[in-house]
């Protein structure tokens, strides 16, 4: 009995999986190949074309802004903004997303897209995050136009969840919650167990191949550490706060060593990357469309713009206007995969092919980083690997916060239950690999894209207002 239930649930699952990222649609190409096109990347890609066009090609119109936003002293950055003591600023919203977005994806996610779809999966990655900003901006300004005050943790809580509940509103009156709104918020809860599995299995695994520590001793450590800052009230914050940047900086400074240390090489390595976009070398083989679907698909994980994690951060900032928030959002887009994704990329596609064949996952970046570095080369993987899987959890279950609340109600024991399940997710994840839990992660934020998606893009003139609203004040000296 028990065993055709798990068959029964095991084969609805990957039916899910199948709709969201399978070949809905198949075009034929020349040479025999063909390009499948899955659910997700017929929204995503769409969407994001239409969000850049009605923001008037907002990622390279307004990035000097956003560096701007992102570097101006905090009493500017919340100049008229009057919000409840507690209340985070909108760089602080932006670290707390970045912490999620330069973590899991940037590391494992960059090599499962590499190896599964070869150099050309980097571009598709790029592209994806340049419509991604502009999406990543109508979320956050939505996020920012929609929040609440949060009576739990103090400040503002919001996000998808709550725009979608708001554009639902005839679905949820008498105080009733809304169906699609109820389905993102448990999607988002599912997605992150199934992460966090991810990123007890990848630190235990770093720290075996790097230290040979038995991967019992690291999930016990990692989740005693996790579990000391996240069942407090407001550790998280303070922490990603400092470990973020750090992190962040360490990871670039050495990845610009490695690229110019190998600097000779570079040209071939952005020729293999286009040529191999495109398909030119493996459209015989008909591998054209697993190169555009792991570039995908690894770029909505890493920068996860569209699926709706980042905007329950975003909703959190107390900011003087929701553009604002968006702007910073758009450029945690170009941190997380312009920047820290090319940079994981550059140290696989520098490494000499005949080191790394037949090699996956942590194995194949532990031996590109020994190539470049020695043995200080794994030693640092391990760590960093630490830091930002560390930084993921910690950012998810700031995420959780709000889409918990939307479903329980603001009270303690619905907040630390989950909380408590998270942690018992990273301890397995630390002890066992399940290759299922890849796939979980990819159901889960493809299903918040999909409840997301349907309240975004009918909100989207609303960010788009907001925007010129912005660029209005801004020009006449109000902000």
């Amino acid at each position: 009995m028990i065993t055709a239930v798990s068959q029964f649930f095991t084969s609805v699952f990957h039916t899910v999986y199948f709709i969201l990222w399978g070949d809905l649609i198949t075009i034929p190409l020349p040479g025999k190949s063909s390009l499948g096109l899955s659910l997700l990347v017929l929204i995503l890609i769409p969407s994001g074309i239409y969000f850049t066009i009605k923001t008037r090609f907002l990622p390279l119109r307004l990035f000097p802004e956003m560096l701007k936003i992102t570097t101006e002293k905090k009493s500017a950055a919340k100049d008229d903004a009057q919000g409840p003591k507690d209340a985070i600023s909108g760089v602080q919203a932006l670290i707390v997303s970045t912490a999620t977005r330069v973590g899991m994806g940037n590391l494992v996610g960059v090599v499962a897209a590499i190896s599964a779809g070869g150099a050309g999966a980097v571009f598709w990655m790029w592209l994806i995050a340049l419509l991604g900003s502009s999406t990543a901006f109508a979320e956050g300004t939505l996020a920012q136009i929609y929040k609440e005050k949060d009576p739990l943790y103090g400040g503002f809580r919001g996000g998808p969840a709550y725009y979608i509940h708001h554009f639902f509103k005839k679905d949820a009156k008498n105080g009733r919650r809304s169906v699609i709104a109820c389905l993102f918020a448990l999607s988002g809860l599912i997605c992150w167990c199934g992460i966090s599995q991810v990123i007890g299995n990848s630190v235990s695994s770093a720290f075996e191949n790097a230290f040979h520590i038995p991967p019992l001793y690291t999930t016990i450590v990692l989740v005693v550490f996790a579990a000391v800052i996240v069942l407090r009230k407001n550790a998280t914050v303070k922490v990603l706060d400092i470990i973020v940047p750090v992190m962040a900086a360490c990871y670039f400074v050495i990845t610009i060593f490695i690229i110019l240390k190998n600097a000779g090489q570079l040209p071939a390595v952005f020729q293999r990357i286009f040529l191999e976009a495109f398909g030119l070398r493996q459209a015989v083989a008909g591998g054209f469309g697993a190169v555009l679907m792991n570039g995908a698909k690894r770029g909505l994980f890493s920068n996860e713009a569209g699926s709706g994690s980042a905007p329950c951060a975003a909703a959190a900032a107390d900011i003087s206007h929701p553009a604002k928030e968006g702007l910073l959002q758009a450029f945690g887009v170009f941190i997380d995969t312009i920047v820290i994704c090319s940079c994981s990329a550059m140290i696989m596609l520098l490494t000499p092919s005949g080191l790394t064949d037949g090699l996956e996952g942590m194995d194949l970046l532990q031996a590109s980083m020994q190539y470049h570095m020695g043995k200080a080369g794994v030693v640092f993987i391990a760590a960093i690997l630490w830091l930002f899987s560390f930084s993921t959890f910690i950012g998810i279950l700031f995420y959780a916060r709000s889409n918990a609340a939307y479903l329980f109600g603001d009270n303690w024991l619905s907040q630390t239950l989950y909380k408590i399940l998270a942690l018992i997710m990273l301890f397995i994840g630390g002890m066992a690999a399940y290759t299922f839990v890849w796939d979980l992660g990819d159901v889960g934020i493809g299903l918040m894209t999909i409840f997301n998606m349907t309240a975004l893009i009918p909100l989207a003139p609303q960010a788009v207002q907001s925007l010129a609203d912005y660029e209005r004040r801004k020009k006449s000296g109000q902000l």
